[in-house]
């Protein structure tokens, strides 16, 4: 299969390339582990024989490589000997592996989660993570590999749908770099404990012992007379204390207690002893010079257009090359239409698969709607002023991020499928689903290269007095010196609605700060079972306002700043920021 044949020479190349730098531990490099596919198993389990052939073909492949470490396959129970399979989440106590020869190993636990546009920003109390950490080597867990660990970026268009240009996930260190506290000194001080423990744990399976309604221990007590222990209250709501051997113990709601001598309590994960960090932004470049170019809604009549009867999937058409695809159209309006006499002006309704939506009339903007991540489709119904003769609607769909998990992807849809309808003309309602309709790939100022220094030289662009303010379409430009000293920094989008943003040629990401954080931000209790509609932040405000500009892009002088505007916002409130704790 065609699939198989691929999958086979990307996987082949990528560890020819390790081999060839001998970064394997067989070679006395650093790779311990090597991982083939990713969470393949809720896939397999929806497509069925053909999914359970590819998951044992994959294995087989992967071994067959010789890499010298061990092949583990993330959430896939029927992983092949000697494939190892492993748990992702954010508890995994209670995951046993398929074989009881192979190591209980956690390869992703989940430190947060991430953000997505339109939605508060979800976070995980370090009391929490911590506990679940020890839950799981209490319970003869071996291996454990932080996701994430270090939080990151979705620079350009790499996102998932929806996702938001920030992956931070709320992770031990931040999207900048910085520790974020009391996650990373929380964490650090549970694996101090551990490997005092580690004589034990090595050495022997624990036993469990009641301790109450709620609590409970395991023991690790080897032959030598090595001996761990992890006392724990799984009670939600009320501390516990315990008796375990010749003393008590007092045990926080939800918390296990580390005895790395079965006597002394040297760690509790509810007891934080680590001082909280708080973001700070603090502005390094207070206003910027702009020059604007707005873009021209695009014609039937503009270069590398193609017609096409009906409408057609954005993604099926645009290859994913841009997040942009023009649907264009002409209506005629007779001159005898009622609504030209009485005013009631026809309802034009158009129905797309997401994920966002401009309609132009005659060149003006009509309106906007937008999607979101659990539900991408989207309306568009509003009465709108057409004239005799031909009208020019033109709609611009955009799409934000592609699929990421799931299946099926070939039958997820984006853009303006239809039907597209006209309700109050004389003939009733007028569907335009099936007509030709004229599609251009992209903007204009994408086709110029407006965001590099060459091509934002290209065309003429307004200052001063003449700069567009509040405009849809605009493009804004201004060149900047980078900062003294080496903080983090940032571009603080608050004032602007979408679009995407570049330095110096390379995007750094979407920005979407028009679209406001929706959710539950109540009190965070870190105790109780963890998911990612627990303890967020920011409801009611953009999910995402600060955006990562790496220092590694910027020269000492004349960065180009490049910002693309599709809703209209407010340029001069634009500043670069130095993050700091």
């Amino acid at each position: 299969m065609e699939l198989w044949a691929a999958m086979h020479k990307f996987t082949e190349k990528i560890v020819s390339m390790m081999k060839a730098e001998k970064l394997f531990q067989t070679q006395g490099g650093p790779i311990i582990l090597s991982q083939i596919e990713n969470e393949f198993g809720p896939v397999e389990w929806d497509i069925g024989a053909p999914g359970k052939a590819y998951a044992k073909w994959a294995a087989q492949m992967a071994v067959g490589l010789n890499t010298g470490v061990p092949w583990v396959m993330c959430k896939q129970d029927d992983a092949p000997d000697p494939v190892i399979n492993t748990c992702n989440g954010f508890y995994c106590e209670k995951f046993v592996p398929n074989q009881n020869y192979k190591p209980k190993m956690w390869t992703e636990a989940w430190t947060g989660w991430f953000t997505e546009f339109g939605s508060a920003v979800p976070t995980r109390p370090a009391e929490d993570l911590v506990f679940s950490v020890a839950r799981f080597i209490q319970s003869g867990g071996s291996f454990i590999n932080y996701y994430m660990y270090h939080g990151g970026t979705n620079f350009g268009r790499t996102s998932g749908g929806f996702v938001a240009t920030s992956y931070d996930y709320d992770a031990p260190i931040d999207e900048y770099g910085l520790l974020n506290e009391p996650k990373w000194g929380h964490l650090r001080d549970l694996h101090k404990a551990i490997k005092l423990c580690e004589p034990a744990l090595v050495s022997v399976d624990p036993t469990v012992k009641s301790l109450g309604k709620n609590q409970e221990a395991h023991v690790f007590n080897s032959k030598s007379g090595k001996c761990a222990a992890f006392l724990a209250n799984y009670d939600t709501t009320f501390s516990a204390k315990v008796s375990f051997g010749n003393a008590q113990y007092d045990l926080p709601p939800w918390s296990i207690s580390v005895l790395p001598d079965c006597k002394t309590a040297v760690f509790n994960t509810a007891r934080v002893g680590v001082q909280s960090s708080q973001k700070k932004f603090v502005p390094v470049i207070n206003a910027f010079s702009w020059q604007s170019y707005i873009e021209e809604t695009a014609s039937s009549t503009d270069d590398n257009t193609f017609t096409k009867d009906g409408l057609w999937e954005q993604v099926y058409l645009t290859a994913d090359a841009s997040d942009y695809l023009w649907y264009m159209t002409d209506v005629n309006i007779d001159s005898n239409e009622g609504f030209l006499k009485n005013g009631q002006d026809p309802l034009l309704t158009i129905w797309s698969a997401g994920h966002a939506l401009q309609v132009f009339i005659n060149g003006q903007l009509s309106g906007t709607v937008y999607g979101s991540l659990e539900n991408p489709k989207l309306t568009f119904s509003k009465n709108v002023k057409l004239r005799p003769g031909v009208n020019k609607i033109s709609l611009l769909s955009t799409s934000v991020g592609l699929p990421n998990v799931g299946t099926h992807f070939e039958k997820w849809n984006a853009g303006v499928l239809g039907p597209v309808t006209l309700k109050g003309l004389n003939e009733g309602t007028r569907d335009i689903s099936k007509q030709k309709w004229t599609y251009k790939i992209g903007l204009k100022g994408e086709a110029l290269s407006l965001h590099t220094i060459s091509g934002s030289s290209s065309v003429e662009w307004a200052q001063g007095a003449s700069l567009a303010q509040k405009q849809p379409m605009t493009w804004y430009k201004t060149t900047f010196n980078v900062p003294p000293g080496n903080d983090p920094l940032a571009l603080d989008m608050g004032a602007m609605g979408k679009g995407m943003v570049w330095i110096n040629g390379q995007s750094i990401g979407r920005h979407w700060p028009g679209y406001i954080g929706n959710g539950n931000c109540g009190g965070c209790n870190y105790a109780g079972t963890y998911t990612e509609k627990k303890c967020r932040t920011y409801c009611g405000k953009p999910s995402q306002r600060w955006y990562h500009v790496p220092r590694s892009w910027l020269k000492p002088s004349g960065n180009l700043l490049v910002v693309f505007e599709e809703w209209g916002g407010e340029p001069h409130w634009i500043s670069l920021l130095k993050r700091t704790t």
